[in-house]
């Protein structure tokens, strides 16, 4: 009997690019989680079809609103967009989740199961919900994040929401890639998680603070000035757009319509500025540049050669012979005259 295995590797063969753009174009879910399997898949073989399928979905994509959501571990992130996914369904929105789970660093597998988390969000037909490991990317953000999107905006999704891990890693790569970056704030939060909050919250378009009820109610509030009060010591934004800075409850669904109506006003504003545009164009550049170092690594470490000088030089360090940045300059010199030679 043909394994699990088996009948899924026959079944990636079997749907090339060309299949799997068919059934983005229609919306077809089964074929959109194939394709992002495609495109995050670290096969040598896969890549020819991964940037096909990207190109061809390219003229299609960029129509959503991307939406960034982090926070500290507890701040109820899956929660939120469970409640907050459900009321874009109301409004008539298609709604994408990709949500990125930390990955363990001895498995290398995910912790979290957040699609488990959304269980009423999950079975909607309006909504397509994404777990991806996030690796050893910056930013708790999957390495393929961004060529998801470009797929889920081709499948017809009006929102991309892009769940971060947000243990405090370089959040910057999440701003780089969505239009609107909510940061969700818990109250009486002890300073322990201060040098967190400080480098997001100037990043951030609007700060919401969570599980305002029962008994956190007064403290969530007085957080809320708080926040408030220390959102205008930041430097203006280059948006010309004011963080907005509110209490809402996921788990009593209070104050959620609020954030719809937050985004919707940015939204607007960064339209009619011309930022939004100008935003988009920048952040393509950026990912020029970011795409451009992974091929890079890409191809020094995927040569064999290298990597048996690059073992060599570790024990010539262990040895003393040669210090970290000679045997660096060393094996660039060496990567450069094997990149002569393509």
């Amino acid at each position: 009997m043909e394994s699990w295995i088996a009948k899924r590797k026959k079944r990636m063969r079997n749907r090339s690019a060309k299949v799997l753009f068919d059934g983005i174009k229609k919306g077809d879910v089964v074929a959109l989680s194939s394709a992002i399997t495609l495109i995050e898949s670290d096969n040598p073989s896969h890549s020819t079809d991964a940037q096909s399928l990207v190109q061809m979905c390219l003229p299609l994509s960029g129509k959503s609103i991307r939406v960034g959501i982090t926070g500290v571990p507890g701040v109820g992130k899956s929660t939120f967009i469970e409640t907050f996914g459900k009321l874009l369904v109301e409004k008539g929105k298609r709604v994408a989740v990709l949500a990125i789970d930390p990955s363990s660093s001895v498995s290398g597998g995910s912790i979290l199961g957040d699609k488990t988390r959304m269980n009423e969000l999950s079975t909607d037909k309006n909504v397509f919900i994404r777990p991806s490991a996030a690796g050893a990317t910056l930013g708790g953000v999957a390495r393929k994040t961004r060529e998801s999107i470009l797929l889920c905006e081709a499948a017809g999704f009006d929102v991309v929401l892009i769940e971060t891990v947000g243990v405090g890693q370089s959040e910057t790569v999440v701003k780089s890639m969505v239009d609107f970056f909510l940061l969700l704030m818990l109250s009486g939060a002890g300073d322990e998680l201060q040098g967190i909050k400080k480098g997001i919250m100037e990043m951030a378009d609007a700060l919401v603070i969570t599980k305002a009820d029962g008994d956190n109610v007064s403290r969530s509030n007085l957080a809320r000035r708080e926040y408030k009060n220390a959102i205008h010591l930041f430097p203006p934004n280059q948006n010309g757009w004011i963080p907005e800075v509110f209490c809402c409850s996921a788990k009593k669904n209070e104050n959620i319509t609020r954030v719809f109506e937050v985004i919707e006003s940015f939204e607007n504003h960064v339209k009619v500025n011309g930022y939004f545009d100008k935003n988009r164009l920048e952040q393509d550049k950026k990912w020029l540049s970011e795409t451009l170092k992974e091929m890079i690594l890409d191809g020094f470490y995927g040569n064999s050669d290298l990597l048996s000088a690059l073992k060599a030089a570790e024990q010539s360090i262990d040895d003393g012979e040669i210090t970290s940045f000679q045997a660096a300059a060393e094996l660039f010199e060496l990567y450069r005259n094997y990149a002569g030679k393509i």
